[in-house]
């Protein structure tokens, strides 16, 4: 299964990218895992809230194709404990061929982005910023990995 990360905005904290980097490292070992950040251009950027999640959505969607698992990560998504992601994970590998994950921008998503998603995800009931959302979440992708792999990076 390859794993494809789409992520807006760039990160400001050394340690969210230092951190972030090690994990995909250390996926490379469980899956095909990509990150793609993007940035809006300068053109593109406003005040207007709709506008800024209907720009955002058009970057996005762009970079989807028909046949991809898309999965939102999403405060109002399904929530899992760390072995039931995994479970989820694991099911996933055995029907689908490309799973994409979006991190949106500080708004959310676009309802074009919300209509083409198959899946949300929620990673707390808490609000994080999108910049540390992409540390948080690869952490837990690759604890999930290591969950279906019966390694001992995980402890109950």
């Amino acid at each position: 299964m390859k794993i494809t990360l789409l992520q807006l905005g760039k990160t400001h904290f050394k340690f969210v990218d230092t951190g972030f980097d090690e994990f995909a490292k250390r996926l490379k070992h469980y899956c095909k895992f990509e990150s793609l950040l993007f940035e809006l251009p300068t053109r593109l950027k406003t005040n207007d809230i709709i506008q800024i999640k209907k720009n955002e959505g058009e970057v996005l969607l762009k970079k989807l194709t028909p046949t991809d698992f898309v999965i939102l990560l999403d405060e109002n998504g399904k929530e899992y404990a760390s072995t039931a992601f995994a479970d989820y994970l694991q099911k996933l590998s055995l029907h689908q061929a490309h799973v994409v994950f979006i991190i949106g921008g500080a708004y959310g998503f676009s309802d074009e982005v919300y209509t083409r998603a198959n899946a949300k995800v929620s990673l707390s009931q808490m609000t994080f910023s999108h910049q540390l959302i992409r540390l948080i979440f690869i952490e837990q992708l690759y604890r999930a990995f290591t969950i279906i792999k019966g390694e001992p990076y995980h402890h109950e």
